[in-house]
């Protein structure tokens, strides 16, 4: 079990702070968090990842909080996968869209 989290379904209105808030509830020991905001809009995406200092806390924050109502959304919340290469990474290819 790993200790990151994804965390979706997030509120527009929902900060990193009472992202936080609400996982350190009931003892949980909270290593990080980090709401995902779009990059044009300044924006939250409506999902983050919480990093939780223990596997213990992890499965516990899973159970407490995955349905939780956060800022008036129904949180989801799983153990984070692990990022897939993207196809095309570092010099992946002819960025002009020409051919030759």
């Amino acid at each position: 079990m790993g200790k990151r989290l994804y965390v979706g379904n997030l509120s527009f209105q929902t900060t990193d702070q009472t992202l936080q808030a609400a996982f350190a509830q009931d003892g949980r020991k909270v290593a990080s968090v980090q709401v995902m905001m779009d990059r044009d809009t300044g924006r939250s995406r409506g999902f983050g990842f919480v990093e939780m200092e223990t596997d213990a806390d992890a499965q516990a924050a899973i159970k407490a909080m995955n349905g939780f109502q956060l800022d008036g959304r129904a949180l989801r919340v799983n153990e984070a996968e692990d990022r897939k290469p993207r196809p095309g990474g570092p010099g992946g290819g002819d960025r002009r869209g020409g051919r030759g």
